[in-house]
């Protein structure tokens, strides 16, 4: 799980002064799960990421903005990159991160189709009940 997120979470919330309850309560889930995603144990934080950026004020760029084996790519394949307009455009690619990213997206649809499955065998029980 990613525990930079979760602590990049943590230190904008600790910033705006919320308690993980009232965060919580903002994101409409339970302290126990804020907690898991402020501690990295899940990767639940990417179904509130929009309410998380609205709640704190903060980018999701600040939140996701890459650490290590980044690469800063230059559109223009320049050194300056300047498009005459006195705006640099550069866009930065983190490898890592995306791998990381969509690792946590499989990890979720995973365990979202094990809750399916579950909750299909459950149905399935309940009416050869009745």
């Amino acid at each position: 799980m990613n525990t930079t997120i979760g602590k990049r979470i943590r230190t904008y919330r600790e910033e705006k002064g919320f308690s993980q309850e009232e965060l919580a309560e903002k994101l409409h889930i339970s302290r126990s799960t804020y907690q898991r995603i402020e501690n990295g144990e899940t990767n639940s934080w990417i179904n509130h990421i929009e309410k998380i950026c609205t709640s704190l004020e903060v980018n999701l760029d600040d939140i996701l903005k890459p650490e290590e084996g980044y690469v800063q790519v230059n559109n223009n394949n320049d050194s300056t990159n300047d498009n005459g307009s006195g705006v640099i455009q550069n866009q930065t690619i983190n490898y890592n991160h995306s791998d990381k990213l969509i690792e946590s997206f499989q990890d979720q649809i995973a365990l979202l189709k094990e809750e399916n499955q579950r909750l299909r065998e459950e149905n399935h029980l309940l009416k050869s009940q009745k």
